[in-house]
């Protein structure tokens, strides 16, 4: 156990004194805070206008939908930082050759990448708790300048808020399973947002407009994401009616994930001689 505490407080200092944690953190905050606040005033602005959606504001979301939507832009844009953070953390170990010295000072690998995946769980969380703040701010600060309810005061937006939270967390643990697996920091970047801001939201996308793919799909990661918090953009397209997984189910379906990524890159890369 004291090896392991070790080993966590040194996963700690390789992240801290780094500058990407605090750089992917502005940037998180700058694109969900921008993403949250400009959507709460479009759609603040268009209640109040429903005659220019073209449609009588037909398919946009209202009521208790609205802010929901609004605050899980935290997770549901910004799981991409936390998934890059537990990524570079990961791959930079084999770029820099830092595994050298890190295994000479704890040879039990497995205890040092065990260390990394709680470390990166618990600075994907702060992730999570600073993306959340931001959009609950944003969003509620374009919502008040429209007159519509933020529902700050209401429980069931902080157990959003907490779920959010949770499933960063996940997504930093798969970042660093996808990094133990493809050790090339370029490829590992380029398969992170290749797979988030494209591959997947058009598998989504395709995939919701026939009952038994739309069904299949709620197993890839970011919906079981959005299953998580609860709140998903996509139920914007109006595809088929499938029922989403329950939230405990989608934390189970990322942490699957993140298993599967990790135990792989133990027994294909970890467990190799490094130099």
């Amino acid at each position: 156990m004291t090896a392991l505490f070790r080993s966590i407080g040194s996963e700690f200092l390789k992240i801290l004194t780094t500058r990407i944690w605090w750089i992917l953190a502005i940037v998180m905050v700058v694109y969900v805070g921008a993403t949250a606040g400009g959507l709460a005033a479009l759609f603040g602005w268009l209640s109040q206008n429903p005659d220019q959606t073209g449609g009588g504001g037909r398919g946009l979301p209202t009521g208790a939908q609205l802010q929901p939507l609004v605050y899980g832009f935290a997770t549901t844009v910004g799981y991409v930082f936390p998934v890059l953070l537990g990524a570079l953390a990961t791959t930079g170990e084999f770029r820099h050759e830092t595994l050298t010295p890190t295994f000479l000072a704890t040879p039990r690998r497995g205890l040092v990448l065990l260390a990394k995946v709680v470390v990166a769980i618990i600075v994907g969380a702060v992730f999570g708790l600073i993306a959340w703040a931001t959009t609950l701010a944003a969003g509620a600060a374009a919502f008040s300048g429209f007159g519509i309810e933020t529902n700050l005061g209401d429980s069931d937006t902080w157990a959003l808020a907490g779920r959010g939270i949770l499933a960063m967390a996940l997504w930093a643990a798969i970042g660093v399973g996808l990094g133990t697996l493809v050790t090339s920091q370029v490829a590992a970047i380029v398969i992170v947002l290749a797979f988030t801001q494209f591959v997947e939201p058009l598998l989504r996308l395709a995939a919701s407009f026939i009952d038994v793919t739309a069904s299949i799909a709620r197993f890839l990661p970011g919906a079981a994401s959005d299953a998580v918090v609860g709140v998903s953009f996509y139920s914007l397209s109006g595809g088929a009616a499938t029922d989403p997984l329950d939230w405990w189910k989608g934390a189970i379906v990322l942490l699957a994930y993140a298993a599967v990524l990790t135990f792989g890159g133990y027994f294909s890369s970890w467990r190799r001689d490094v130099t």
